[in-house]
């Protein structure tokens, strides 16, 4: 049972680095875009990233229960302690610096259903920027941080079950 554990957690972690790292390849790409292009571009995320991105809350979840079941203070317990910890780090990017981004894109084209409810979560700094730059390079670098962060937490995780 503890096996299947793990080898579901690095699943779950890997999706959610995955999809930091999808948004952190395309960012050479999205920074030659002219603002209507960026503009235009940005609303495909949604929903299919807001459904993903339960993985990384879920990943958290299962990344605790790993810790609370493996022998405390043991190596593979620090390795696990630290992928909790780099995707804590990951996700804590996503609401301080991402979302209140993507309340800004979102304000003229809201999202339905489940998106809508996210979306609808504002934070206190909601982004209210003069240049559209500031807010694309606050979006772009936040996911290429989260990507180093969503892979750091694998790597540690992958190497705790290994061990």
């Amino acid at each position: 049972m503890f096996q299947a554990l793990e080898i579901l957690t690095v699943l779950i972690v890997a999706v959610a680095m995955a999809l930091a790292l999808a948004h952190a390849l395309e960012l050479p790409g999205k920074m030659r875009l002219s603002k209507e292009q960026y503009l235009a571009v940005q609303p495909i995320y949604y929903p299919g990233f807001t459904f993903g991105g339960v993985a990384e809350p879920l990943g958290l979840i299962m990344i605790l229960a790993l810790i609370v079941l493996t022998p405390p203070f043991s190596g593979t317990y620090w390795l696990t302690a630290g992928a909790f910890v780099a995707l804590l780090a990951m996700h804590a990017i996503y609401w301080i610096v991402t979302h209140p981004v993507n309340n800004f894109w979102l304000k003229e084209n809201q999202p339905e259903g489940a998106g809508k409810r996210f979306f609808g979560f504002r934070s206190h700094r909601d982004a209210e920027a003069p240049d559209w730059t500031v807010l694309r390079d606050r979006w772009e670098r936040s996911h290429l941080l989260r990507a180093v962060f969503g892979l750091v937490s694998l790597i540690l995780l992958v190497a705790a079950v290994a061990a």
